[in-house]
């Protein structure tokens, strides 16, 4: 049996499909679970702890535009991150003297202080504090559920809780 062909198969319209170069669109992935954390296992970069390392340069008193700059390294070492993503402080041995003991940088207030011995440090950070004491450790990034101790050469060790 022979099928009979169907009637007004064939069409003439043309489409036209213009591409629009002056739009850029950025698609991102926004890291979550086992791949945020394999994301902030990720060696830092020589330039993110070189940064970390001026809180002290700035002496007790720092001026905004350090902490800005701080800030902006942080931004930098993380550009595929959300901003709630990013460590909500950072502690470090402090070197401005004798009588000091850590320096703090919290993220969110966008404010770097410098404890003297014996002084407290915020509830949010103080998790930190020993850690950062330690001498194979430049600075210890401190999120909600983990604190990742950075060495001289980047590297990232992880302490959950």
């Amino acid at each position: 049996m022979r099928r009979r062909p169907l009637l007004n198969t064939q069409t003439n319209s043309k489409v036209n499909v213009k591409v629009d170069s002056s739009v850029e669109t950025r698609t991102m992935v926004e890291y979550t679970g086992l791949s945020l954390d394999k994301r902030l296992r990720q060696k830092r970069s020589h330039t993110y702890v070189e940064a970390m390392a001026k809180l002290d340069a700035g002496g007790v008193q720092c001026k905004h535009g350090e902490v800005a700059q701080l800030i902006q390294e942080i931004k930098n070492e993380f550009p595929d991150l959300q901003p709630y993503q990013f460590p909500i402080g950072i502690i470090a041995k402090c070197y401005l003297g004798n009588e000091y003991d850590v320096h703090t940088l919290d993220t969110k207030l966008d404010i770097i202080r410098h404890y003297k011995k014996g002084e407290g440090v915020p509830t949010e950070l103080a998790r930190g504090k020993s850690l950062a004491l330690h001498p194979g450790y430049e600075f210890i990034e401190v999120y909600t559920d983990t604190l990742r101790a950075v060495n001289l050469r980047g590297d990232v060790s992880i302490i959950k809780g």
